[in-house]
Formats: C-alpha cells, structure tokens, sequence
C-alpha cells in the first residue's frame, strides 16, 4: 500500500484521474476541500482563511497577522495527520506540496499540459471564448505558482518535485491513472518501517510549527523538521538576541508530545536585512485606515505600527471597498468627508456587506446629526479629530476585543 499525490494544472483532467487512481488501488481520495474542512472542524483557521492562503494574494495586512502562516500550518497539520493514520491515500491539489519527499512510501505525480491545450478544454467545459479560456487558465496559473513559491521557492511545474511528470495532452484520463497506479504498487513504494518514522516525524515537526505559529512566531522566519524525535528550528530572519529567541523556541518546542532533543540556529536566510517580528495576537492586526488627508493617514499608520497595530491605508471609498472587498479588515478607521463614496455610504456597505467588521469614525467635520446616523447604522464608535492617540488605540481594542469574542 502506498500513498499517490497528485499536484495538476488547471483543465488537466486530474478530478477524473484521481479518482481513477483511488478506485485501482482502493483508497480514499481527499482533495483540498477536504483538508480545508478538516481545520475547520478542528478548530484550526475559518475555511474561507485556508482558501484564500492557498489560492489567494498574501493579505496586506499578513505581517502583522500571519494569517496566512497560521492557516498553512493548520494545514500541515491537517495532512500530516492522514499520512500517519492512512497508509494508502489519494492526495488531489494544492495540499500535495506540503508533503516532503522523505516519506519514501509517498509516490508524487503531476499532471500538467500546454496552455492552448488546457485553454481549448476551459472553453468546451466552460463554454468561454478563446480569451476569456486564456485568461481563466493563467489566472489558475498565477495562483499556483505563488503557492509554489511561497511552500518551496519552486516552480510548481519542476520536474525535481515529482516521481512523475505527465504531459496531459499526449495521454488520457484513464491511461494516466493506469500509469500512476501501476507506479504506486511497485515494491519500492510499499510502506516499511523507515518511512513510516519519516511520516511521524514530518507529523512531530508539524505539530511544533503549529504551536510555535499559535505563539507569533511565522513559519516564513523558522523552519522546523524533526528527525527520529529531534527537532531542529532554522531562525532565518535576522534577530537582536538569538540567544533569548532560542531559549523561547526551545521551551514552546519542547511543550509537544514526543519531542526530544530541540536545536536553533541560525539558517541560511538569517543574515539578509530582514528583522524578525513575532507577531501578538492580542493586538488588531488588520486594521484598515479610511481618509483623503494622505499626510494624517500615513503618519496615523506608522504610529500604531509602533504600537504593534498593523494597518493599511485607503485614500477614498472607492479605493476602500475594494480593499475590504478582497482582504476583509478587522476594524476600520473611517473619515466621513471624502470626495466620491462619502464615509456614510461606506458605512452602510460595510455593515451591510461585511457586519463582522467594526467601523471607527474618525472625523474632523462631523455634527451631532452625524454621530447620531452612524451610530445607528452600526458603527463601533464615533471619535473627533484631532484624537489622542491613546484613546484612538484603547477604542481599536476594544473594537478589535468584539470581533474577536463574536468569532469564539
């Protein structure tokens, strides 16, 4: 028994080779919604979350929040688990890259074909024009090729990723499955006791970046593998006191079960000019800031960030719909008077729209009727300009407190 995953550009008929796949070698087939809906119910990172870490453009505000490390280490977790519990499985999609090429038992495929070819496929399934096919296929590409890089610096196309590179146009669905199938039940792919320690300590070494990411730390600026109950940590941003850091990796590391040894060092990326951040989740760390005075907006921005609230800024309504629309804030800081989409219509598509998200007014050119309607159209507070800045971020917390408790 062994365990096929299947990585595969879009239109490449992987749904139907997967499953043809499982059906020869009579196991179960997951897929990424699988795994995503697995750290749902565990109580790992909102579905929507894990989507969009896969498929998704890194947040603006991830440097402050890591939800997107929080996510994929959730999701790590998640595969890792199966991979101890299932010794045959089907792995199908974006999650087949999170599994490192030292379980020996795990045979890696990729399905891939010309863009024109997968286009004309996009176009008969779709029934989309030539350009419109074109652009659904780079569009998929695009999002591949970050996750790509973001997991492994690679393209996710590298043959040196796989056992098996297939190019779809010169063999069919069921000739591929055939092939694979054939492939995974050959000796060398049967499971023994190597590579069932490799698989538990890919498992250990998962379960140590989970709780070091649930402490702050990203998955980006530390690297952990274990080897036979050994964990190593790579710090690999530069960091003033790498003796204190270590001593605090070492501690939360050696809080998981079955951990054994644990060493830090410095690893290859430490000596670049980046500076290591931990991130504190008690903190807002998606904070959208809403005004057409640039100069105020900017120089609010760098304050909180000194006060370890990440923030983004948006100088309009338009502007700032769309960036809640692809990257939904936790709080946002919002003048009233702007030219185009004044702050009150963006009050009420917020809150329509988005009702998790909690607005602070913030203006300069309010009245007692204003204050008023925004408040009875939902908005968390109403401050005057110029604000203390101690009592804007008291009133950022607090806001920030009750998104937090209505997603317990």
């Amino acid at each position: 028994m062994s365990v096929v995953t299947i990585m595969s550009g879009s239109f490449c008929g992987a749904e139907e080779v997967a499953q043809d796949v499982a059906s020869r070698l009579n196991v179960e087939l997951m897929r990424d919604e699988d795994l995503i809906g697995m750290v749902d119910r565990n109580g790992g990172p909102a579905a929507g979350i894990v989507r969009r870490a896969i498929y998704g453009r890194t947040s603006i505000f991830n440097q402050f929040s890591h939800e997107k490390e929080r996510a994929v280490a959730a999701l790590k977790l998640a595969t890792a688990k199966l991979l101890v519990e299932k010794e045959g499985l089907v792995l199908l999609g974006h999650v087949s890259l999170l599994v490192p090429r030292s379980i020996t038992h795990v045979l890696e495929a990729c399905l891939i074909a010309e863009t024109k070819w997968r286009a004309a496929r996009a176009a008969r399934e779709l029934g989309l024009s030539e350009k419109e096919s074109l652009a659904r296929v780079h569009r998929d590409d695009e999002s591949t090729i970050r996750w790509a890089e973001y997991l492994l610096e690679s393209d996710p196309w590298d043959a040196k990723l796989y056992d098996i590179l297939l190019p779809m146009e010169k063999s069919g669905p069921a000739e591929a499955a055939k092939f694979i199938a054939g492939q995974a039940q050959g000796g060398p792919l049967q499971v023994n006791d190597a590579s069932r320690r490799a698989a538990q300590d890919f498992l250990l070494a998962a379960q140590v970046e989970q709780a070091l990411t649930a402490q702050g730390h990203s998955n980006k600026d530390i690297q952990v593998s274990a080897v036979g109950g050994k964990i190593d940590i790579q710090v690999n941003k530069k960091v003033l006191r790498l003796n204190k850091l270590s001593a605090e990796l070492e501690e939360q590391a050696r809080k998981v079960a079955g951990v054994g040894e644990v060493s830090v060092e410095a690893g290859p990326g430490f000596y670049h000019a980046d500076v290591y951040r931990q991130a504190d989740f008690h903190l807002p760390s998606k904070v959208l800031l809403v005004d057409d005075e640039r100069e105020f907006a900017q120089t609010l921005s760098e304050r909180l960030l000194l006060r370890e609230i990440g923030s983004a800024v948006a100088y309009d309504g338009e502007q700032a719909l769309k960036m809640v629309a692809e990257d939904e804030p936790e709080v946002l800081v919002l003048d009233l008077k702007m030219p185009g989409i004044d702050g009150i219509e963006v009050l009420k598509r917020i809150k329509h729209d988005y009702p998790k998200v909690e607005v602070i007014i913030l203006t300069g050119h309010g009245s007692a009727r204003d204050m008023e309607q925004c408040m009875g159209l939902g908005a968390f507070a109403y401050l005057e300009k110029p604000v203390d800045i101690d009592k804007l971020s008291e009133t950022m917390q607090a806001a920030y407190e009750k998104v937090r408790s209505q997603g317990d």
